[in-house]
């Protein structure tokens, strides 16, 4: 079987950590100078000093993930000790005039995150993904569903979706997924013989990290920044939206989306030929050369389709959370005889740096609620927008735009979740429109949120397409508009029928 190594690209501006350049080392300074300058300004009437704080803080960790100045978990790790060496000298925000916090409350608010159990998941997916890795389960099923494609090219595009869309249910971390696509979608191009920077190859490529993306919407496991949204809900609103609710409201629309991807992508990059010789041997070849499946992947199987039903039917056949059931696969995947994986198997690779981020994205966010700093932007932002009486489809639509724009600038939804999803509730709060679904409609601003079909740089996933050097950055960029442009279509066309009359936006439906 042949296969190709993906080298990680190299581009000259902003991947890296400390002294990657002078494009990092000018944002961390930035950065900086943003938290000073912020914490030397006179504390804003009707914002308590914490809040002045938090909103110096977050000026520093959007400057931070913007510009990737740091690595994100250093970056995580640092905005903890700032957390904590800053708030504890400012009475906390619901005794304004009290004493100074001190850093154990202060580092209790820091770490608030870590026992969020949103973040319980995420490090569960994160097992499941390297169950996935060790026991070559993903790779057996993506072989599996594309042997039997015909050597057409343009229905090895969709056997590449539907093996995309069809690992979002069972690999819930998209860099994961795409991780496991591009080296056999590289295996594919060499075994055709095909050129790496032809088109068919472009189409490939970037077709399969598109679609992990756009399923992203429609399945609330599929990636990270969902958890997000479901952890400040949880906390803000003491309710949660289970796997189904999630599915139902956002499936059709990743359905739709990606009816679009795939013609959109075999229109603006169009292969050279309409079928490969010798395609379906191939891949045919290379599913054989894994050998039967194995008992450990039989059982990783069976373990992760009964996962599956337990989301599936949360609230309906039984009480049990998403992130309890995860945790209960997990312990059961690392026990002896029963299990797939040990411990030590387990831990290759397995990217705490992605948990810790995590976990203080949320502590931020929660942060910037418990302090008022998230109202108190979400009222600027209801001032000068004009969203008081506005009605929940304008509100949609402007949010919507701003978090198409500002994620540009950002290399990770999670990052952009933790910073944006605690102003959008607090906006969501503060507006006048009556019968304003809060819960809904932040899972639909959610949704937006893995919008990052745009630059390379605007997901992991993108920049492990990226890296296979199949294609030109302004492939990606001119084809991703385009793909966008039918996102917020689709927005709109949902806003104004299914999720309206499903009450998603507002509670009169």
């Amino acid at each position: 079987m042949q296969s190709t190594t993906i080298a990680t690209p190299q581009p000259t501006a902003p991947v890296g950590g400390v002294g990657g350049g002078l494009f990092q080392r000018f944002g961390l300074g930035l950065g900086l100078a943003a938290l000073v300058a912020i914490l030397l300004l006179p504390t804003p009437q009707g914002l308590p000093a914490a809040g002045h704080v938090m909103l110096a803080i977050l000026a520093f960790a959007v400057i931070v993930w913007m510009t990737e100045a740091l690595d994100y978990a250093v970056s995580a790790v640092v905005i903890a000790a700032l957390m904590v060496f800053l708030l504890a000298f400012v009475p906390d925000a619901a005794k304004p005039a009290g004493a100074a916090m001190g850093t154990a409350p202060a580092l209790g608010l820091a770490l608030s995150g870590f026992a969020s159990s949103a973040v319980a998941l995420v490090a569960a997916a994160c097992f499941i993904a390297a169950a996935m890795t060790a026991t070559g389960l993903d790779r057996r099923i993506a072989l599996a569903v594309l042997s039997r494609v015909d050597a057409s090219t343009h229905h090895i595009v969709i056997g590449a979706m539907v093996v995309g869309f069809l690992l979002s249910f069972i690999v819930p971390s998209t860099t994961a997924r795409v991780a496991c696509l591009m080296p056999i979608m590289m295996g594919f191009i060499l075994a055709f013989k095909v050129d790496r920077r032809s088109r068919f190859a472009a189409l490939l490529v970037i077709t399969a990290a598109q679609t992990a993306s756009v399923w992203n919407v429609g399945i609330k496991t599929a990636a990270a920044q969902n958890m997000v949204a479901i952890g400040f809900i949880e906390k803000q609103f003491k309710t949660t939206i289970s796997w189904t609710e999630w599915f139902i409201a956002g499936a059709p629309f990743s359905a739709l989306l990606s009816v679009a991807v795939y013609f959109i992508m075999v229109r603006m990059l169009k292969p050279e030929m309409k079928e490969i010789a010798g395609g379906q041997a191939t891949i045919r070849a290379q599913l054989a050369a894994l050998g039967p499946t194995t008992a450990r992947e039989w059982k990783l199987l069976g373990l992760v389709l009964v996962l599956l039903g337990f989301w599936a039917t949360e609230n309906v056949l039984h009480r049990f959370d998403t992130s309890s059931t995860t945790i209960a696969a997990i312990a059961l995947m690392l026990l002896p005889r029963i299990g797939v994986m040990d411990w030590k198997e387990s831990q290759r690779g397995f990217p705490w740096g992605t948990v810790v981020l995590f976990a203080v994205g949320i502590s931020v966010g929660t942060a910037l609620l418990r302090t008022n700093a998230a109202a108190w932007l979400a009222n600027l932002i209801v001032l000068h927008l004009g969203l008081q009486q506005a009605s929940a489809f304008a509100i949609l639509m402007l949010l919507s735009l701003f978090l198409v724009v500002i994620h540009l600038g950002f290399a990770s939804a999670t990052a952009l979740a933790s910073t944006m999803i605690p102003i959008v509730i607090s906006v969501l709060t503060q507006v006048q429109t009556p019968g304003i679904n809060v819960v809904g409609m932040t899972m639909l601003l959610q949704f937006v949120v893995s919008f990052g079909f745009i630059l390379p740089v605007n997901a992991p996933q993108n920049m492990i397409a990226y890296g296979t050097d199949t294609f030109a950055a302004r492939d990606f960029v001119r084809t991703g508009l385009v793909i966008t442009g039918a996102a917020l279509g689709l927005l709109v066309l949902f806003a104004l029928t299914y999720w309206q009359w499903m009450g998603y936006m507002t509670t009169g439906g």
